[in-house]
């Protein structure tokens, strides 16, 4: 059961890495297979699995309070750690504070989850979606422009320029219209059904795929005590936290234990390295979400050895 779960998905990062490096797709190419699979494959997938479901089968609050707390809880350290003592301005700090306390649960949780449990891999994720564009995203974004010399918007603009953004975000949408479906029970009609659920099949392979393309060309040029602190909140403290917070604060599924735990254990998202490179911390950002990238699978590719062996 372990190597059907691992060797696919080190064999898809694998076949990623190697198309671009041995110049078969360009990283471009990959970027905008990443891109189809984030805009239109996994919303599709988030919506046709949720709107299949009825409402208790896809709202755990205990689940959904408990990895809030966590991802705020590291967040905040992060915040004060790197604001105080590794000295980053208000916009730096809030960006990079992301790297603590978010995980890739869009591309790389999905995929994994969905080789592990099936269909409640949507569930699973997609709870943990609504925390991180709802509540994390928009935090970091308002943050860091209130901290932006650049921009002098007052707090009133910043929040709705924040809120439209996430309103376009393809990922959000899909999720939200999946739950609101739920809650209706509006069910979709069989022939949109099946073209979604064929769409939402390429999201995991296309992710992992992409993610393996999107390492080509990243180095470690800023190895150091602030991203090492970075690579072991995410991946050993969240993953921890978030184990014996599910464990003793909740009465969850000893799956959704585990599924819960995988996520926050898993590499810092793409949208980390993005929001680097928009505020001028593209080595501070890509160097850790490397370090991150490959421990991530480690500590995943131990946790799926010890529970689903």
């Amino acid at each position: 059961m372990v190597f059907e779960v691992i060797g696919p998905i080190f064999f898809l990062l694998a076949l990623g890495y190697l198309s671009v490096k041995c110049s078969l797709l360009s990283k471009e190419q990959v970027g905008t297979i990443g891109a189809f699979v984030i805009k239109i494959a996994l919303p599709a997938l988030f919506f046709q699995s949720l709107a299949s479901k009825d409402l208790h089968q896809i709202w755990y609050p205990g689940y959904f309070f408990v990895y809030t707390g966590v991802t705020f809880l590291l967040y905040g350290m992060a915040y004060w750690l790197l604001s105080t003592h590794f000295k980053n301005n208000m916009s730096q700090t809030a960006v990079l504070s992301l790297g603590a306390g978010m995980s890739n649960t869009g591309l790389i949780g999905t995929a994994v989850l969905s080789l592990l449990v099936g269909q409640n891999a949507m569930t699973y994720t997609s709870l943990i979606v609504i925390i991180e564009s709802v509540l994390l995203i928009p935090t970091v974004l308002v943050l860091a422009q209130l901290g932006s010399s650049q921009q002098k918007a007052n707090i009133g603009d910043i929040i709705k320029n924040t809120l439209l953004t996430l309103l376009k975000n393809p990922l959000f949408a899909g999720v939200m219209l999946g739950i609101g479906f739920a809650i209706f029970q509006i069910r979709l009609p069989h022939q949109i059904n099946d073209v979604l659920a064929m769409l939402g099949q390429t999201a995991s392979p296309l992710a992992l795929f992409a993610i393996g393309g999107g390492i080509v060309g990243m180095s470690l040029k800023y190895v150091n005590a602030q991203s090492f602190y970075l690579v072991i909140s995410s991946n050993l403290v969240m993953p921890l936290l978030t184990y014996f917070g599910l464990r003793y604060l909740t009465d969850v599924s000893q799956e959704m234990l585990y599924a819960g735990t995988i996520i926050a254990a898993l590499p810092m998202p793409t949208i980390f390295a993005m929001l680097g490179q928009v505020y001028g911390l593209n080595e501070k950002t890509l160097t850790p979400l490397l370090m991150s990238t490959i421990l991530g699978f480690v500590v995943t590719g131990v946790l799926i050895s010890l529970w689903w062996a």
